[in-house]
């Protein structure tokens, strides 16, 4: 079993080339860069990086790749979630057979579980097909639909999945998550999933976190994880707000193929998006330009990557 995560992962984009299809070459790229900001680990197959837009095969090229390109320098988590439990099993036991340091699966979308033991039940099964791979439940009623209690998901799930190691926890609802944390005398990783919400889910016990923004500014947010331990919580909350500013332009448009267009501007082109997202047009990448540019973005992020090394 992995030690808790006490830092932050990077959920990252998927990689295509001007056809729409994998490019599987850019990986080691996206790897190096991040190992290089100082990240914990690596979440792929995700929100982010479009895994339920993917088919089985392509999803199991994409651990592969990052398997190789990460060479056992960061951790690798692959999510394994999909609407059929049979499927999910499929990606699970090829991510165990890989080597992968932890899974993680979102709940079935489409039928939905309809209960906490519902829930349990269904990741068990998942689980089940990796035995001695840590999983991760994936929570994130904002797309998912599932908002059952994940406090009651973990009384179920304790006696249910014996690889249980925590869940990530992608909700607005910081009281129920410091509630997780505190489980069973804090058995359990519980990863935050915001990242306009880190520094207070930090303040209320968060030792790690998984995000999408930790991509392209890891360097800004490691510093608010630094400023905070250090209990200069005035400078940490102002670097944060530089964060929060940075993700405004998200909600505004839309926000994988916003980011993705970042990543661009910063020199990291991973292509286009599959259907039903939409890259940007012309003028939008420019806005997402021209507003980052206002808010100081790009010399704030320059300022936190010389100040960590």
């Amino acid at each position: 079993m992995i030690k808790k995560i006490e830092g932050i992962l990077a959920a990252t984009f998927s990689t295509f080339d001007e056809n729409g299809s994998l490019d599987l070459s850019l990986v080691p790229k996206v790897v190096d860069k991040l190992v290089e900001d100082g990240v914990q680990g690596i979440y792929i197959g995700g929100t982010n990086g479009e895994g339920l837009s993917l088919t089985l095969e392509e999803r199991m090229a994409i651990a592969e790749a990052y398997m190789k390109a990460i060479d056992k320098r960061i951790l690798l988590f692959v999510h394994v979630g999909h609407s059929s439990i049979k499927s999910a099993q499929i990606l699970a036991a090829h991510a165990q057979q890989i080597g992968a340091d932890a899974i993680s699966a979102v709940a079935a979308f489409y039928f939905k579980p309809s209960s906490a033991e519902n829930l349990a039940n269904c990741m068990a099964e998942i689980a089940s097909a990796a035995s001695e791979t840590p999983f991760y439940y994936y929570h994130m009623p904002a797309v998912t639909g599932v908002t059952i209690s994940v406090l009651d998901f973990l009384k179920f799930a304790e006696t249910k999945i014996p690889s249980l190691v925590g869940v990530k926890y992608t909700a607005h609802t910081l009281h129920e998550f410091q509630s997780c944390l505190n489980y069973a005398n804090g058995k359990y990783d519980i990863l935050y999933g915001y990242d306009e919400l880190l520094l207070p889910a930090l303040s209320i016990g968060a030792k790690g976190a998984i995000g999408s923004t930790y991509s392209f500014a890891a360097p800004m947010y490691l510093k608010v994880i630094k400023l905070f331990k250090e209990g200069k919580l005035t400078e940490a909350a102002a670097i944060h707000y530089q964060c929060v500013q940075m993700i405004g332009i998200l909600g505004k448009l839309s926000p994988i193929p916003t980011q993705k267009q970042i990543l661009k501007l910063l020199g990291l082109d991973l292509g286009g998006c599959r259907l039903p997202l939409i890259s940007l047009t012309d003028e939008q990448a420019n806005e997402v330009k021209e507003y980052l540019e206002s808010v100081d973005f790009f010399s704030n992020l320059k300022k936190a990557q010389l100040s960590n090394h």
